[in-house]
């Protein structure tokens, strides 16, 4: 039945009733607008909680006012498109129910994946309890992130991606190699793994550092493994015992090298000594005998200075009259006298005789022989 059946087969009322009938239409018109109301805010409700969000992003979707803490941005969606509008830190606002508002860090933060189970190449399970990776989203980049990725984003590049990293490469190692060989090279092999996809598909998430911890192994491995950690222990051991050995024979061989290296350098300083002071000795006596040659130099010079003065000065002294005075002399110490005519004549004849021969003066030079130095008189 349709209203207009309705109203035929009701019964009148009165004139008198007509002004509260009128009343009571408009008070339905109002609550059913309230009830309408109500309905979609109940049906609002029923959708934020059928998509199994937090009650924080339930608050969000139903607040005007809003606060983006630091380190994060604002990002919006309507109607459940994704807005270009980011606003920065601080308080703004939005439409309830229409709008809704996710904060977005966009500074350092880290993320643990944990419970990572691989098998190596040689088919041994092994499970790493926890790796770390730091991580930043570039502000400029994030509608366009959040366009391809929504908000978990790090779902997506970090943890899944860390799983499929760490098996490729397990698979690829043996359990020696990712155990001990190469477990130093794990950390950057994930971070270039983890940017090289990020540079490609989500420019701009920026891995910045991955912390990898030890794996676990089954316990039968991991007592074989600490055995082997022992031998090779042992053997570094002796290796060091060995290597001591050696540095102290080397050093005794050093110590023994420079002591000889001192004597020797003390004993040729020693002999130069020596040398230097024969040297010097050599060099006084040297001294000394040249001192002496021209010391016995001066007196043959001045004795034959002498001689030749003396030779020069009879040469002048033989004259008649001296002659005659030295006979005179000779004549006078003679205490015997003759006389006669024929022992005058041979006196005469001497006197000539004695004058001839004053008259010729020579002088005669011995030549010096060969000389051999002697010690001064006053040094011996």
């Amino acid at each position: 039945m349709d209203s207009n059946q309705l109203r035929a087969e009701t019964p009148q009322p009165p004139q008198g009733g007509r002004g509260r009938g009128g009343g009571g239409s408009g008070f339905s018109a109002i609550l059913t607008v309230f009830l309408s109301f109500i309905a979609i805010f109940v049906m609002v409700l029923s959708n934020y909680m059928m998509m199994n969000q937090s009650p924080s992003t339930i608050r969000n979707g139903l607040s005007i006012l809003h606060q983006v803490p630091e380190g994060h941005v604002g990002v919006y969606w309507r109607g459940g498109a994704l807005q270009k509008t980011i606003t920065d830190p601080g308080f703004h606002l939005k439409l309830p129910f229409i709008t809704h508002y996710e904060p977005v860090q966009v500074t350092l933060q880290t993320d643990q994946v944990r419970d990572i189970p691989c098998g190596t190449k040689g088919g041994v399970m092994i499970n790493f309890e926890k790796i770390e990776v730091v991580h930043r989203l570039h502000k400029d980049h994030v509608h366009d992130t959040l366009l391809n990725y929504g908000v978990q984003y790090d779902n997506t590049w970090i943890y899944d991606k860390i799983h499929h990293e760490i098996n490729q490469f397990c698979s690829s190692h043996s359990l020696q190699q990712v155990y001990i060989d190469v477990f130093d090279q794990i950390d950057e092999k994930m971070k270039d793994a983890l940017q090289g996809d990020c540079t490609r598909y989500a420019p701009g998430i920026e891995i910045m550092s991955v912390r990898v911890t030890k794996p676990t192994i089954p316990e039968s491995i991991r007592r074989n493994f600490e055995q082997m950690e022992e031998e090779r222990t042992k053997v570094l051991i002796a290796i060091e015992k060995q290597r001591v050995v050696e540095k102290e024979a080397e050093t005794s061989k050093k110590l023994a090298i420079s002591e000889a290296e001192k004597i020797a350098n003390v004993s040729r300083i020693l002999m130069e000594q020596k040398l230097m002071e024969k040297d010097s000795a050599r060099k006084q006596q040297e001294i000394e005998n040249q001192i002496y040659m021209a010391w016995k130099k001066s007196l043959a010079d001045a004795y034959f200075y002498r001689v030749l003065k003396e030779a020069e000065v009879n040469k002048l002294k033989l004259t008649p009259q001296f002659l005659e005075l030295k006979f005179i002399e000779a004549i006078a110490d003679n205490t015997k006298n003759f006389l006669g005519e024929k022992i005058v004549g041979n006196q005469q004849r001497k006197r000539e005789q004695t004058k001839l021969k004053s008259s010729t003066v020579t002088t005669h030079i011995q030549q010096l022989g060969t000389f051999y130095l002697t010690k001064p008189k006053h040094q011996m």
